[in-house]
This record gives C-alpha cells, structure tokens and sequence, in this order.
C-alpha cells in the first residue's frame, strides 16, 4: 500500500513555491489521514507543527524539509521521489521537556518545549536564581542574564549561542546552561540525568522581573518554574539516511 503524505509550509516564499511544486507532482491528504506529514519551511515553522502535533493522542511522523534559513532539523530540499524518500528515512523520537511555570501573580502555565526551556531578566537588573534538582538545593543564588535547559536536540541551538556543550542524541542527558553568568563567576553549568526534576525559583521576583521561554511561548513575571522530561509523549522525525540529525549533531562540534 502506497505511503498516505500530507503537506505543510510556511508562508515563505521559499516554502510556497515549493509546495506548489510538490503539489504539482504528488498527491496529498488531510494531516488526519496521512502516514507522514511533510514539512517545508524552516526550524522555527518545524517546532510549530511539532507543538501541533502534541496537541493529538497520536502524533503523525514529520519529514522536513529546508525552505527557510537554517533548517538544522531538516532534511534537504528535493522535489523529486518523495515517497520513497519518506519510506527511507530513520526516525529521531523526541521526548519534550514540561515546563510547568507559577507567576508572582499566582497563575500557573504548563507547557512543553523541544529545544530548551530560558528563563531570562527583563529588565536592565541581573536576574537572581535559585536552582534545585531533585528537591535538593545545588546553587543557592544564581546572578546572571538568564539560565536554560536544553535537550539533545536543542544543544546546538541557544544552548550552543550560551557557550553550552552539545549532547549527542542518545546521551539521555540534559544541559544545563547559565546566560552572561555575573555570580558565580566560575560556574559553566551541569550536565544532568535525562530523568532529572529541575527546579528555579527567583529570587526579588518583583524587584528583578524574570520571564521563562518554552520554545516559543513565554511566561512573564515568573516566581518558580520546574522543568522535567515528559516521557509521555514522543515525537518522530524522519531524517534522510545518509544525512540524520545525530550525524548533524556530531559534526556540529567540529566546526570552528
């Protein structure tokens, strides 16, 4: 039986052009029906879909491809055999992180991140952070810009920009990254156990004002945010063979 596509874009020009290509050659179902929702766009339209995607009880696969200006997370771009593009490539299962942010008003937001959750200062005032892993205090007061907590899959993304270390995909391991660290002066961050309860709460909440960023949503005014892997839910992106994200990953540490 014939693979069941269902196409995506963003409004780029880029991505635009290519779907009427893609349309021109292919023939496409609705995003319900299909076995594999192909993408085109960008990184940051990727995450869109895939935040989408986690709104159903059984996330379609995704196969992206490059139409917008990074496109890390995407496959090439070719228009010819699709299908039998699709049908080869590997899947990537993403597990996203749960963020689960209270303001100092008292609202609760939960939501949840591919690449990283930030918290970052708002004003011109360095944030002041504690942070607890596992219900167990290890920095007592954090002044900086900001801190974040990436996933394998976002390590090269602003985790890589904060000085961060990149994490092969199947290190089951988290980053743990401050941003322009002022005190402690010496501290670069932790790596930490993919299973790990991450907890900051900020210090002067109302004095120095905090926002906390997961992927693309933003909580501002933020009290405590505790951050977790959710193993619930999980996330494929298929990848051509001879070009998979790991591989992406990898060389991505050799660059200079």
């Amino acid at each position: 039986m014939a693979i069941k596509l269902a196409l995506m874009h963003s409004d780029a020009p880029n991505a635009t052009e290519g779907a009427a290509l893609l349309r021109e050659r292919y023939q496409f179902v609705s995003a319900g029906d299909a076995d594999v929702i192909v993408v085109l766009g960008g990184d940051g339209y990727l995450l869109h879909i895939l935040h989408e995607a986690m709104r159903r009880d059984a996330p379609k696969p995704v196969f992206g491809m490059n139409r917008g200006t990074v496109g890390f997370m995407m496959n090439d771009w070719q228009a010819e055999d699709l299908p039998a593009r699709v049908e080869a490539g590997l899947p990537f299962i993403l597990n996203p992180l749960c963020m689960t942010a209270t303001t100092v008003a008292g609202e609760t937001i939960v939501s949840p991140a591919i690449n990283e959750v930030s918290l970052l200062r708002e004003t011109r005032q360095a944030a002041k952070i504690g942070i607890s892993i596992d219900g167990k205090e290890r920095l007592e007061e954090l002044i900086c810009d900001g801190v974040l907590v990436a996933t394998p899959a976002g390590s090269t993304a602003y985790n890589l920009s904060a000085h961060g270390p990149i994490l092969p995909l199947g290190s089951d391991l988290l980053a743990l990254t401050p941003i322009s660290p002022f005190r402690p002066r010496r501290w670069r961050g932790a790596l930490l156990p993919k299973a790990s309860l991450i907890e900051f709460h900020v210090h002067e909440a109302a004095k120095r004002p905090v926002s906390a960023v997961a992927d693309q949503l933003e909580v501002r005014d933020v009290a405590t945010v505790t951050v977790r892997t959710d193993s619930s839910k999980s996330l494929s992106i298929l990848f051509d063979p001879d070009y998979a994200l790991d591989d992406r990953i990898f060389l991505e540490q050799f660059i200079t």
